[in-house]
């Protein structure tokens, strides 16, 4: 073999076609991530889910807006005007859910996408992942980045057992119940505790916690997860008080705990 030849399967280094839009059959509703802060889509989603997202016509998303800068961002093989937005609220009816649907079942192939992250996974996305399997239209997950996941694998924390919260309540001694709350089924179970909050409440939600934990629960936290300002620390609550608070304000962060038992 020459020095310029490669073996058959060194050659192969081209990813894989994306699947073709399906033409017989029920169709199929595409579950594709979306990134988590500013940064290239490169860095967080494959290129193969790229490719499928770029060719759809049709999306159910949270936002519109944020829905065509990720479209944007990944590029489209039509004009982003042309391509139908079907905006996703808290008011949406299950018959208009159907109705964007349905017609999936003679064919063809819509895309799903949230705010951030992965669609339906603490999401309301999860209702057009459910109505599909009503109609019998495939539901087909493409990988990209979830922050409870991301997280969860960098915190050092137990990654067996887990649950993840969402947000705690807003006001203060209500929170700070819940959390000790959490933090006994933690010490309990052995369990990680996840939570998020709004990003302009994030120092409020660093102070409860370590005002409210117990000195020897690890405390993680995950801010902006996969952007040039992700950072993760885990610290015993004690060790947190001993240290300058982190800079949390504005920016999107996972908070994740376990108690010892």
């Amino acid at each position: 073999m020459s020095a310029t030849q490669q073996p058959d399967d060194a050659r192969q280094t081209e990813a894989p076609p994306a699947p073709p839009p399906r033409v017989d059959g029920p169709g199929r509703l595409h579950l594709i991530p979306v990134s988590l802060g500013d940064a290239p889509s490169t860095r967080w989603l494959p290129a193969e889910a790229q490719e499928v997202a770029g060719r759809l016509d049709t999306y159910i998303a949270e936002n519109a807006k944020t829905a065509r800068a990720f479209l944007k961002q990944v590029g489209t093989v039509r004009p982003i005007q042309e391509i139908t937005i079907h905006t996703l609220a808290e008011k949406t009816s299950a018959g208009d859910i159907d109705s964007w649907l349905r017609p999936l079942r003679r064919g063809g192939e819509i895309g799903l996408v949230s705010e951030a992250g992965c669609p339906a996974v603490a999401d309301p996305g999860a209702r057009v992942v459910a109505a599909a399997h009503a109609l019998g239209i495939e539901a087909v997950p493409w990988v990209g980045p979830s922050s409870i996941l991301l997280g969860l694998m960098a915190s050092g924390l137990d990654g067996q057992r887990f649950a993840f919260h969402g947000y705690a309540p807003v006001q203060e001694a209500e929170r700070a119940r819940q959390l000790k709350a959490w933090e006994q089924l933690s010490a309990k179970h052995s369990q990680t505790q996840i939570l998020i909050e709004t990003p302009y409440r994030n120092r409020a939600m660093f102070a409860t916690l370590t005002q409210h934990l117990r000195g020897d629960t690890r405390l993680c936290v995950a801010r902006a997860l996969t952007t040039d300002a992700a950072w993760v620390r885990t610290k015993t609550i004690e060790d947190w008080k001993r240290s300058p608070p982190p800079e949390l304000d504005k920016l999107p962060t996972l908070f994740l705990y376990l108690a010892r038992g």
